[in-house]
């Protein structure tokens, strides 16, 4: 009966209660804004991150961010701009951007939803375990261009070296 009674939660639950049971199972801070928007902050690799989800109800779709803890000076925008770029083509979902206004590095997706019954956990789970791997993944590439002075490409190249083991 439990098991049914989760099944029945699970289809009727506004999509940001998902994210919200998730993100208060992990102890991370987080804001409910309102019905179609919420802010997180996530302990990363390198820094905090800060997720945003926002649900349009208009498009039955949630829209997702993951900023760095980072602002990238005007005078760089178009070496990463580069980056962005060589940084995208090896991302299976997702994108990165910079926020225009904020000068703010930021991992986005956004989830279609129309037609179902919402996001379940595990893919709330999968979106946001992606956009953090991604980001501790890329957050040196983007350090190396802003502050650093290397190439876009070395950056990249860097970034995907797998590591093995611990030091």
């Amino acid at each position: 009966m439990m098991e049914r009674d989760a099944i029945v939660e699970q289809a009727t639950s506004h999509p940001l209660d998902v994210v919200e049971r998730i993100v208060d199972g992990n102890d991370w801070t987080f804001e409910r804004r309102n019905d179609r928007e919420m802010a997180v902050q996530v302990p990363g690799r390198w820094c905090d991150y800060n997720l945003h989800f926002a649900w349009n109800d208009t498009v039955g779709a949630m829209h997702f961010t993951c900023a760095f803890d980072m602002r990238v000076p005007a005078g760089k925008r178009a070496q990463v701009n580069e980056l962005l770029s060589l940084a995208n083509e090896k991302l299976w979902l997702g994108h990165f951007n910079v926020w225009e206004e904020g000068g703010l590095p930021m991992f986005r997706h956004a989830l279609p939803l129309r037609g179902t019954r919402g996001p379940t956990p595990e893919q709330m789970e999968d979106l946001m375990d992606i956009a953090i791997t991604e980001c501790d993944r890329f957050y040196p590439a983007f350090q190396y261009v802003i502050w650093g002075g290397g190439t876009a490409a070395d950056a990249v190249a860097a970034a995907m070296i797998e590591t093995l083991g611990e030091a």
